[in-house]
């Protein structure tokens, strides 16, 4: 465990000292004591700055797509292996299914690029046939909704694998008997699959609610500049633009703070309606 550990404790809780620069007006050359205090000032220019805004409420978007789109997708791939019988043929598709994980966001990119993109497969078949010719890539309204697809593709298979291994836990028993008793598919999945597998339900969403301002950086900065700031800018590619290319630190992590500080909130508040629901979500 010590690797790990070393490496939570240098780079997640050692590097939270850094934030004190949210209160500063950093100067990389004075340092992070030496440069001037100015208190809550980043966080008034922060909240005063209509491009904040603008990129939390995409962030809030396209967070709210793929809670909506992607989350239920692993459990239902993961219910769709786990019925087929041929452990063979499971085998092969969850091994294909999470390959795209293993992909960069490059390569990703690329290929929806290659394939969507104005020059494209799709609009080359769509030219052969003499049809009108669609830029989805480079469409800022479509991009949400293009984005939630490429984060599917890639991570759908790999986000199967708590749900086949909390679906594993389920007694065949019960499905036996619920089947002898008369119930149907849809009624064993209601009565005992869900049941079984509800409080790894809760503990992810709860997970992700935390991570709902974390809507993928490195998707989204290779994607920016083809759609525009307006549909593209979410709250980590304002930090990297207003404080790495801009040079506004202390401003730049005042925003992140003010994310962290808000997924931290989710979190606690996610897990309480869980305790009332009668869940253990993340702690007690």
């Amino acid at each position: 465990m010590l690797p790990g550990l070393a490496y939570f404790l240098v780079f997640h809780y050692g590097a939270l000292i850094g934030n004190v620069i949210a209160f500063k007006e950093y100067v990389p050359f004075d340092g992070l004591w030496g440069s001037p205090w100015v208190g809550l000032g980043n966080f008034q220019r922060m909240f005063e700055d209509s491009g904040f805004w603008d990129a939390v409420l995409n962030t809030l978007w396209i967070a709210l797509l793929q809670l909506v789109f992607y989350f239920p997708v692993p459990l239902a791939l993961a219910l769709l292996l786990h019925s087929l019988t041929w452990s063979s043929v499971r085998r092969f598709v969850q091994s294909v299914a999470y390959l795209p994980h293993f992909i960069s966001w490059v390569i990703v990119v690329a290929l929806f690029q290659q394939v969507l993109g104005d020059t494209g497969m799709l609009n080359g078949y769509l030219n052969d046939a003499g049809l009108h010719t669609v830029d989805i890539i480079g469409n800022p309204h479509a991009f949400k909704p293009l984005v939630v697809a490429q984060v599917i593709w890639k991570d759908a298979g790999w986000g199967t694998i708590i749900f086949l291994a909390a679906l594993a836990q389920v007694d065949e028993q019960q499905y036996e008997a619920a089947a002898l008793d008369g119930a149907g598919p849809w009624r064993r999945f209601w009565h005992v699959t869900l049941p079984a597998i509800r409080p790894v339900i809760v503990l992810l969403l709860i997970m992700r609610l935390g991570d709902i301002l974390s809507t993928g950086f490195e998707q989204m900065l290779l994607q920016r500049d083809t759609v525009g700031p307006q549909a593209a800018e979410i709250i980590d590619t304002f930090v990297y633009y207003r404080g790495v290319i801009g040079g506004d630190y202390g401003f730049a992590a005042a925003a992140g703070l003010f994310k962290g500080v808000v997924g931290a909130l989710l979190v606690y508040a996610a897990n309480k309606v869980a305790h009332r629901l009668g869940e253990q979500g993340v702690y007690k």
